[in-house]
């Protein structure tokens, strides 16, 4: 299960052993890294995370409570949110992150909240958007602004999306932080104003907080990569409409997360995670092929523009990502062809309209 390595990515020189269950997953992408052990190791109160239960809260919140227990910190992890799968809910306890469930849009409920002065903000609603718009927009924008109000005196880490800008050349390598912003979409809009309501209690309050642009963490149940090897494997067209991409692996992503609280400020703090690289979509269906031994099918064709993301100042602070594209490509591909587990939450990443 080899291929030649893409031209651009880093080698997969950390010999990092390939993950074969679920629970071998869930450890390497908790495994605390370097810049969230030095974060965590500064904490001086509690850890809450708000939105704990989506796809990257719950490795991320048991990678800090590994890295409290590392660093000998007497400090905690709550995980918050309203457990409507109470299987997470149990996982989360069972690493060691104490729960509370929580409907975040009651401020009853959300005064009643542990006291914290770090809280890592992942609430946030995408799929679903398109017909229940209202839900969205309180949830994007209408919830950060109680959150705020509540954790004024914390440092907040903020979770945002690449979706905020335009869509922009591919051949321009993304944008970076100071980039206009120009959503496409009610789903992009809400997020944009997400971050709007978030500078607005730093500039106007003192808010400490960081924003975090993703695009977009990977691992083996789940991403763009997935998206992508399970059309090739099945021999179904891969669509070409959205010709690039950005992505990271989950863990790189949860570390700088974390990372994050050593950084918020007044006004916030905003960071691009992505990795490393521009994507192309073909190239990768074709070195996934390769893997498998199959030839990819295409549908479309590549816009010269795409919803891109440019992490050179992640890199600056925390350096490349610790897992490479070529490592993420043959973990998934050996992943798929196993029948691994799946999410089944494709990332619908070839959307160009904005409507999710």
């Amino acid at each position: 299960m080899s291929a030649t390595p893409l031209p651009g990515t880093l080698e997969s020189g950390n010999n990092l052993p390939a993950p074969r269950s679920e629970e071998e997953l869930d450890l390497l992408l908790s495994e605390p890294l370097p810049a969230a052990l030095a974060a965590l190791e500064r904490l001086d109160s509690d850890l809450v995370v708000l939105g704990v239960s989506g796809k990257m809260g719950p490795t991320l919140a048991r990678m800090a409570a590994r890295g409290l227990d590392r660093v000998n910190s007497p400090h905690r992890v709550y995980g918050v949110a309203r457990f409507s799968q109470p299987q997470v809910r149990d996982r989360l306890e069972g690493w060691g992150v104490q729960t509370v469930t929580c409907d975040l849009l009651d401020r009853s409920e959300l005064a009643g909240l542990p006291d914290s002065g770090s809280v890592i903000y992942m609430a946030g609603q995408k799929f679903g958007t398109t017909g229940n718009q209202h839900m969205t927009w309180a949830i994007n924008t209408h919830l950060p602004g109680l959150v705020c109000e509540r954790y004024l005196d914390a440092r907040i880490v903020a979770f945002s999306t690449g979706n905020v800008y335009p869509l922009v050349p591919v051949v321009a390598g993304g944008p970076r932080e100071e980039h206009p912003l120009d959503p496409v979409g009610e789903y992009a809009m809400s997020c944009l104003g997400r971050e709007r309501i978030f500078d607005y209690f730093a500039r106007a309050h003192g808010l400490r907080c960081a924003i975090v642009r993703l695009n977009y963490a990977v691992e083996m149940r789940y991403g763009v990569l997935v998206d992508i090897a399970r059309k090739v494997y099945a021999q179904q067209p891969v669509g070409l409409d959205m010709g690039a991409a950005n992505v990271i692996w989950q863990g790189d992503a949860n570390a700088q997360a974390i990372a994050l609280l050593d950084h918020c400020a007044a006004p916030p703090f905003v960071l691009n995670v992505t990795g490393p690289e521009t994507v192309s979509v073909r190239r990768v269906a074709e070195t996934l092929g390769d893997m498998f031994g199959k030839r990819p099918r295409f549908s479309g064709e590549e816009a010269p523009t795409a919803l891109l993301n440019n992490a050179a100042k992640a890199a600056q602070l925390f350096g490349y990502p610790h897992v490479s594209l070529q490592q993420m490509l043959e973990w998934i591909a050996a992943w798929v062809e196993s029948d691994g587990a799946t999410l089944d939450k494709p990332t619908h990443f070839e959307t160009r309209d904005g409507s999710f």
